[in-house]
């Protein structure tokens, strides 16, 4: 079987998601896609915890109200991103979450602050959730580790770490941001890694 490797930039509201065919030592970027985890149908929920432009939400059926559609709309993204021909007759055991932070949203004073970690941490837990129900194995890292994280997984220094994702985005064409770039990185690092492979990176880097 082929080997894929599933790699996401979360955000408030939806993720970017690419996928990565092995091996490891020579990866191939398959496919891209914006993985909806709000409802445009109703504004809200894009920013549930968001009472006003500064103020956190505390009306506890509102939020619950919210965070069930933010659930749903995550298990059906996830379900029709994994229904995708690129997974038939594939190996997909991991999955790669690059998030701004970790932080517990019970520690941050500043309502407004304290908002944007709650909502980070909504949607960083409905994807992860999904993905788990589906039989995938996440890991999860903050985007200012991942170059480091990067590096030790893939036995591979910086720079050959960004030229291979470069190729992916003239592969993928225009828009090749960041988030593309982060999802990109760590969907290689859930390829499975050969004692070879190992060894032919750390010659390269």
């Amino acid at each position: 079987m082929t080997a894929i490797g599933l790699g996401f930039r979360v955000k408030s509201g939806y993720a970017v998601a690419v996928a990565v065919r092995g091996p490891a030592s020579a990866p191939t970027l398959v496919a891209r896609r914006i993985v909806e985890l709000c409802d445009p149908a109703v504004a809200q929920t894009r920013q549930p915890y968001h009472a006003a432009l500064h103020a956190h939400e505390h009306d506890a059926q509102a939020l619950g109200r919210r965070i069930a559609i933010v659930k749903r709309c995550a298990d059906q993204s996830v379900a029709a991103l994994l229904d995708n021909d690129v997974f038939a007759d594939a190996d997909c055991r991991g999955a790669a979450l690059v998030v701004g932070s970790v932080i517990d949203p019970a520690t941050v004073a500043n309502p407004h602050i304290r908002a944007h970690a709650s909502e980070g941490a909504l949607f960083r837990d409905v994807l992860r959730d999904a993905l788990r129900a589906r039989g995938l194995r996440c890991d999860v890292f903050t985007e200012k580790q991942l170059a480091a994280s990067a590096t030790a997984g893939l036995h591979r220094g910086e720079s050959v770490i960004k030229r291979v994702v470069a190729q992916f985005g003239r592969a993928a064409g225009a828009p090749w941001r960041a988030e593309e770039k982060a999802a990109s990185t760590a969907a290689w690092m859930m390829l499975p890694a050969s004692r070879v492979d190992s060894a032919t990176s750390r010659r390269e880097s």
